[in-house]
């Protein structure tokens, strides 16, 4: 057991988060596991009572402490070294994070028992201009292409395969794994989709046209969108909330199902316990 390593992986900038991952080694220690950091929260070694590790792949689980958001970053190295990840909510919602900072007692036996993990499918993202490939990377919520700050409408061209399915004039399309049905696209009017589900989800945000509906398609083939720009408007593309890139006309962006998967421990309660806690309760 003492040589069982536990990552944690925490926002620093987030009020209290050293100060609970701090108490998160200290209950790990006491239970004969090794908390460890990595990259950037290295700074907080001392701190948190934590030893250093120059790759994530010499440990056997990740917590993590903060939002989602915390989540969709060190979701992407679990995912590629293949660790369960457990998440503490620091955040509002959390639909992925499966513990509140009061339940951390909680995290030596999750670890030590026989864990319960929902997988979750990730996509792939490209984005190619011209000849090459300008932009890749993992997606574990979702990805927005939308019009620049007082940009007129442009035309979105989404499509499935080799076939067109969708032309529209909008402020943006989401295109969301089920993880990400939660996200930036219930708001939009978008399904919820069990986390476990393997399919793109495809919304519109407030699109010019009467008729209108999300759209799910097969994790089978790829989807791609284009851009048809209109009186000089301008679009951007995000990953997981990421950064707006600018995407031009002749830009295209890719989106195929990963070969990897993240997998995250359940806490009790599961994806609808949280629905219900988190959506429903409080409008009750």
């Amino acid at each position: 057991m003492s040589e069982t390593r536990v990552l944690i992986g925490f926002n620093s900038a987030k009020d209290g988060s050293v100060e609970l991952a701090a108490k998160i080694a200290a209950l790990l220690r006491e239970n004969g596991y090794l908390p460890c950091v990595y990259g950037k929260n290295s700074l907080y070694a001392e701190k948190i009572g934590s030893e250093i590790v120059e790759t994530p792949g010499i440990c056997s689980f990740i917590v993590t402490v903060g939002g989602d958001g915390t989540i969709l970053k060190w979701g992407k190295i679990a995912a590629e070294f293949d660790l369960p990840l457990l998440g503490v909510n620091m955040g509002r919602l959390g639909f992925m994070a499966t513990l509140e900072p009061p339940e951390i007692e909680r995290i030596p036996r999750l670890l030590s028992e026989e864990i319960s993990v929902s997988r979750r499918m990730i996509l792939d993202c490209k984005v190619m201009r011209g000849n090459g490939v300008i932009f890749s990377e993992s997606v574990i919520n979702d990805v927005i292409v939308s019009r620049s700050s007082l940009s007129k409408l442009p035309e979105y061209v989404v499509s499935c395969g080799d076939t067109e399915v969708s032309r529209v004039r909008a402020d943006g399309v989401i295109l969301s794994t089920p993880t990400g049905s939660t996200a930036y696209s219930l708001s939009a009017g978008g399904p919820i989709l069990a986390p476990d589900l393997e399919c793109i989800e495809f919304t519109a945000l407030c699109p010019h046209t009467l008729f209108n509906r999300p759209m799910i398609f097969s994790d089978k083939q790829p989807v791609t969108v284009t851009v048809c720009h209109y009186q000089n408007s301008k679009a951007t593309f995000s990953v997981d909330g990421g950064k707006g890139i600018p995407f031009l006309d002749g830009d295209i962006l890719r989106l195929t199902r990963s070969r990897y998967d993240l997998k995250i421990i359940e806490a009790g309660g599961g994806f609808y316990g949280a629905i219900h806690n988190k959506l429903i309760m409080p409008i009750k």
